[in-house]
């Protein structure tokens, strides 16, 4: 048991769990605007989501503590290099378009964890965007839904309709909610300064905006041009269970309510999708 539970934490540490939740959203994509299963891309969001995410949470722990850095962490580094050289391998099998989109995204990811902006724009000594106040959950669910809306979308060559749209409204707001279960999380760690939802307004009032952007969520799907019955059933079942977890998440929660419960909701969909259709 010890043993199963090492391998978790260090599943979810190395970001893998995050990245299969990316997948599984880019999937969600291909499957609702009947495109092709392009397995490059595919791959190519995994490791550029394992890259992505370990750069943003250890780089400064690598920068400044290189030498004292325990062996999990250095088998994430590791690991996480690894996933590098292979997220520019098939970064070269997609399409021009595409690739130009991922630039943009790649800088926003840069950004996110480098200092580049004068002292006054930020909160902290950490001078980069994740600690300009109020602004770090709009733009992770941003960069997500550009990755796993956009980014299929365009790599098939697929025209950006109203559906496109709204779908991408839904996967910004479905991201939004999906995060405040772990903004409530860590109300106990974060600065003031950061300015985010349940510190703006209470831990009771950021589950009632989560519920009514649930609602939201499901009901633009009434406004597309092609709605499947199976899609709006497995809409139906995501948000309420979604409307679950962000109803009873607590500042005090077990270690893998947010971790690994929360954060696997997309896989969730995804295989529920898999199932209807």
């Amino acid at each position: 048991m010890k043993v199963f539970k090492q391998l978790l934490n260090f599943y979810i540490n190395s970001s893998f769990h995050v990245a299969c939740a990316v997948v599984a959203l880019t999937w969600i994509t291909l499957l609702e605007f009947h495109l092709i299963l392009d397995e490059n891309l595919i791959i190519f969001v995994f490791f550029a989501s394992v890259t992505g995410y370990n750069f943003v949470k250890y780089f400064g722990i690598a920068r400044f503590h290189h030498r004292g850095l325990s062996n999990w962490l250095k088998a994430i580094q590791i690991l996480s290099f690894f996933c590098f050289v292979l997220m520019c391998y098939y970064v070269l099998k997609l399409k021009l378009e595409t690739l130009l989109f991922i630039a943009g995204f790649g800088v926003v990811t840069f950004f996110y964890a480098i200092p580049f902006l004068p002292r006054r724009f930020y909160l902290d000594s950490k001078q980069n965007l994740r600690n300009i106040g109020g602004l770090k959950v709009y733009l992770i669910a941003l960069v997500w839904t550009g990755v796993t809306v956009f980014l299929p979308v365009i790599n098939n060559d697929y025209g950006i309709d109203s559906d496109v749209i709204l779908t991408a409204i839904q996967r910004w707001i479905f991201i939004i909610v999906i995060m405040l279960p772990f903004e409530i999380r860590d109300l106990k760690y974060d600065s003031l300064k950061l300015a985010t939802i349940p510190q703006k307004i209470g831990v009771q009032q950021t589950k009632i905006m989560g519920m009514l952007l649930l609602g939201v969520f499901y009901t633009m799907e009434f406004f597309k041009d092609s709605i499947a019955s199976g899609s709006l059933l497995v809409m139906f079942l995501i948000s309420a269970i979604t409307l679950f977890f962000v109803k009873y998440a607590e500042v005090k929660q077990g270690p893998y309510y947010c971790s690994f419960w929360v954060e696997g909701l997309p896989i969730l969909w995804l295989l529920l999708l898999l199932m209807f259709n």
